[in-house]
Order: C-alpha cells, then structure tokens, then sequence
C-alpha cells in the first residue's frame, strides 16, 4: 500500500509542479474565479464551448500543491467531454474526496482516484474541490466568485 501512496504522491507532486492546462485561455466565452481563504488558494478557470462539449479548458492562478494538481488533472480529464460528463464527473470527484462514495461501489475515477486519500485530512478537501466548484459556477455563467467557506 505505501508503494501505491508513493505513486499517488508523485502524480500529484508532478502535476503541481507542471501543470497541464495552466494559461489564459483568451476569448473563452465561460470563465469563473475561485477562492479558498484558508490556504489562499486562488484560480481562475476558463472553459471554451463547442454545444455541450468542452472544447478546451485551462485555469491560472495559484494555490498549494493539491489544489494546482487538482485543478490540472481536472483540466485533462474534462477536455472533450460534454457539460453533463463534467457535472456527473464533479460529483463523483467530489464523493471521492469527502468519502461518500460507496467502498460496495468504487467509482472508477482514473488518475482521478490519486486524490481518494483526501478524506483524510478535511482541510485539504476544500483544496482539492476549488477548481471543480469553480469549474461548475463557469459552466452555470455564474459571475459570482466562488469560494470554499
């Protein structure tokens, strides 16, 4: 197990250090910013539309290792998919990391599951869920800045 939580490290510790998907993404119709005031984390996240699909998505900003590795891993995981996979994704993602899934029914989540040991550690859970709530505000055209307390 600690060979898995090693992995599990080092992804995440990879995709803080070099973020997929980390710019501006200029001209992008959806865009919404994100705070959490307990670790200072802040992103934007910027989402271009093509129907219901996500044709491409990025985030800038700032935040602590998990919450730059989630939003990352976000990015790549929802590129491509419509508005109703990402939704469906965001609960998931979100049942993964505040333990409410069901261990009867794991949810196969992908690289995604590297963030299962988040429930853990409450605090992180709001770094982790920052830049999929403020994903959900910029698919919904929410103006209002989303923050995590």
């Amino acid at each position: 197990m600690s060979d898995l939580r090693e992995l599990y490290q080092e992804l995440i510790l990879d995709h803080s250090k070099k973020p997929r998907n980390f710019r501006v993404l200029e001209g992008a119709p959806r865009r919404a910013e994100g705070f959490n005031a307990l670790c200072g984390d802040r992103f934007t996240v910027f989402v271009q539309m093509e129907g219901e699909r996500i044709e491409d998505i990025a985030f800038q900003g700032s935040g602590c290792a998990v919450s730059k590795a989630s939003a990352s891993m976000m990015t790549a995981a929802l590129k491509g998919k419509t508005r109703e996979e990402a939704s469906a994704l965001l609960a998931k993602f979100h049942d993964l990391v505040t333990g409410q899934g069901s261990p009867d029914h794991p949810v196969d989540l992908g690289k995604l599951q590297v963030f299962a040991g988040v429930c853990e550690f409450p605090a992180r859970v709001k770094c982790a869920t920052l830049a999929w709530h403020t994903l959900g505000a910029a698919l919904e055209g929410k103006d209002a800045a989303v923050s995590t307390e």
